[in-house]
């Protein structure tokens, strides 16, 4: 049976586009042309195709709604369309503040074009944000309830890793591997890309059994082993592993099988019974 146990920190702790040229195709100037689609303006000067070899730090203020609006209207391209709204609105700050309904009072924004400007402002005030700092994971117990609970009823076999920073707060939790009823791949390598890519100062490892039996197996202890030997590497503090039954877990550190030794960690290992 698993018992608390408390995981050791870290130390320290301008408009573009326009009309085009007249050509043989185009239709008599006196008919309202349909609207230009924002692909439609020249490769090279499109605010999309900027934004995608520059960035969009490098967009003007009308480029940027010029993207988010797609398409202009009815005698009217969408750069055109862009730089009026940022004229009769006042710029980014007014328009930020309307709702979409106000924004569909402007000409040439209907309910699509004003969902999309309400939806980028928003994600820009909530990405302003601090983020959520969860609490520190500090024992066994409190891993399998916030996450092993959820993995108890499944009927395969599923291998989880959290993430931790130097406080062991969790960062991100993603599901590495999942096999059958008895066995599950568990390849080391991709384990660890998504810990270097999170930047993450330590990790813990969750897996199930689907018989209920949380008991480590032979195969069980030896990955472990590996992931360990790996961590200590790459200068990844690895918590515990811990094993989920049915309404019971073990975890490895707390059963005082925890590896002191180093391992290969190249190869992958089929966890099982």
């Amino acid at each position: 049976m698993a018992t608390k146990s408390l995981y050791g920190v870290a130390a320290g702790g301008g408009a573009c586009g326009g009309r085009q040229p007249k050509s043989s195709n185009v239709p008599d100037p006196l008919s309202p042309p349909l609207a230009h689609p924002l692909h439609a303006l020249p490769a090279m000067d499109g605010p999309r195709e900027r934004l995608g070899r520059l960035g969009a730090c490098a967009l003007a203020d009308v480029e940027l709604l010029a993207v988010l609006l797609g398409t202009g209207r009815r005698g009217e391209d969408v750069a055109s369309l862009a730089a009026n709204i940022l004229r009769r609105t006042g710029g980014f700050w007014a328009l930020s503040r309307l709702s979409s309904t106000e924004l569909m009072q402007i000409a040439g924004v209907g309910p699509a074009k004003a969902a999309r400007i309400a939806a980028a402002f928003e994600a820009g005030t909530r990405a302003l944000a601090p983020p959520e700092l969860a609490a520190p994971l500090t024992s066994s117990e409190l891993v399998f309830e916030r996450y092993g609970k959820a993995m108890m009823g499944s009927p395969i076999e599923r291998f989880l890793v959290v993430s931790v920073d130097a406080k062991n707060r969790p960062r991100i939790e993603r599901e590495i591997a999942r096999g059958g009823r008895t066995s599950c791949q568990v390849d080391p390598a991709e384990v660890f890309r998504v810990l270097v890519s999170d930047s993450a100062s330590g990790a813990i490892f969750l897996h199930n059994h689907p018989s209920g039996d949380p008991d480590p197996s032979a195969q069980d202890l030896a990955l472990t082993e590996r992931l360990v030997a790996a961590g200590a590497l790459l200068e990844i503090r690895i918590l515990d592993h811990i094993i989920v039954g049915s309404g019971r877990y073990t975890s490895l550190r707390d059963a005082g099988v925890w590896p002191t030794t180093s391992a290969k960690s190249n190869t992958s290992v089929a966890l099982g019974r």
